[in-house]
């Protein structure tokens, strides 16, 4: 894959990337599998390079794991899935927004 494939030039940050082929086979599950979650859960959106293809950061792949737990582990159905994702992608700003509050807190009483 070369730099020129990407709509910016260059690969976000660096990264490393995967073919859609690569992830399935990373995470044991097929590509339509992973085709049918983009369409399910927004948070997973792949880079696509100009020619279309689909490529897997780092960050999909952890959240494609995430899924996977969801699904398989804890079993959720979708629906449950989507709601569990959305919720923690919720907490987590409200916990960078408290620190970031805290930050601030601090600069002012010194």
């Amino acid at each position: 894959m070369d730099a020129q494939d990407f709509p910016a030039g260059k690969p976000p940050d660096g990264a490393r990337l995967y073919k859609i082929g690569q992830a399935a086979d990373l995470l044991g599950v097929k590509p339509f599998v992973l085709r049918f979650w983009e369409s399910e859960f927004p948070q997973l959106q792949p880079v696509r390079t100009a020619s279309g293809q689909r490529m897997y950061t780092h960050e999909h792949i952890e959240l494609v794991r995430r899924i996977q737990h969801l699904l398989y582990e804890q079993g959720l159905t979708i629906e449950g899935a989507r709601k569990a994702l959305e919720e923690n992608g919720r907490r987590g700003l409200l916990k960078e927004i408290e620190a970031e509050l805290l930050q601030i807190k601090r600069l002012l009483e010194s």
